[in-house]
């Protein structure tokens, strides 16, 4: 009986211990458990902040390069502003010039009509009908003013570096009106006769006009010069005066 009650003693006082260990044994587990959870849990995080720092940093990146485009693209865009601001400049100077080089040209010629023959002012007179009456202050295309001094030019020059057969009349020391042919040796000299013969002259530009004087010596040499023109005789020397002014 008092080994029985003994027992009883010491098992009731062993199990106060061992509830005691076992509780600790639980807490342990369960905090080894809450431990596990939270490596996995940080894991995660990490893994999930990793990919979203890393993305972040692509956007930066992209935003830094398109800020440096941006900026290129401003300076090339002021380049090429200043390169049209200078472009425009330079073509407003040229056409400024062409527009004073083209009336200085115009009123050269303005002045020379009065001196060039009456069959050339003819040929001329659709291009001198486009020159300005007062070139200095035309507002014209200059292209176009240009061109039409160019088409007059051609013509002059043709002319003063040929020799020119035209029919025309002249007033003898009667004040008759006579048919003549004119031979014009380009714009320098022209002489004239009349079928017959007896009523030849020269001719030269003056400032108001051409100057005819009449000079009957010359008859035969100026039909001559007309044959030869014509084919008629074939090509020879002839004499004929001139004056140089």
């Amino acid at each position: 009986m008092v080994l029985a009650v003994s027992l009883g003693a010491f098992v009731a006082g062993a199990e106060a211990p061992l509830a005691e260990t076992r509780s600790t044994l639980e807490k342990w587990v369960e905090a080894r458990q809450l431990a596990s959870k939270s490596r996995a849990d940080w894991q995660s995080d990490k893994e999930l902040l990793e990919q979203s720092l890393d993305l972040f940093t692509r956007e930066m990146k992209a935003v830094d390069d398109q800020a440096a485009r941006l900026g290129t693209n401003s300076v090339q865009v002021d380049k090429e502003r200043a390169q049209a601001e200078a472009s425009l400049k330079s073509s407003n100077d040229g056409l400024q010039q062409a527009r004073s080089f083209a009336a200085g040209i115009e009123g050269k010629i303005l002045k020379l009509v009065p001196r060039l023959p009456a069959p050339l002012q003819e040929i001329l007179k659709p291009n001198l009908r486009r020159l300005p009456a007062n070139p200095g202050e035309a507002r014209a295309n200059a292209s176009d003013r240009i061109q039409v001094i160019a088409a007059i030019l051609n013509e002059l020059d043709k002319f003063n570096n040929a020799i020119t057969l035209f029919n025309e009349r002249r007033r003898n020391d009667k004040g008759e009106e006579v048919a003549v042919d004119v031979v014009y040796v380009g714009l320098g000299a022209a002489y004239f006769v009349n079928d017959s013969g007896d009523f030849a002259g020269v001719g030269s530009p003056g400032e108001t006009g051409w100057v005819w004087r009449a000079q009957g010596g010359i008859a035969q040499a100026v039909r001559d010069v007309i044959r030869i023109y014509r084919n008629d005789e074939p090509a020879r020397f002839v004499s004929l005066p001139v004056t140089i002014k």
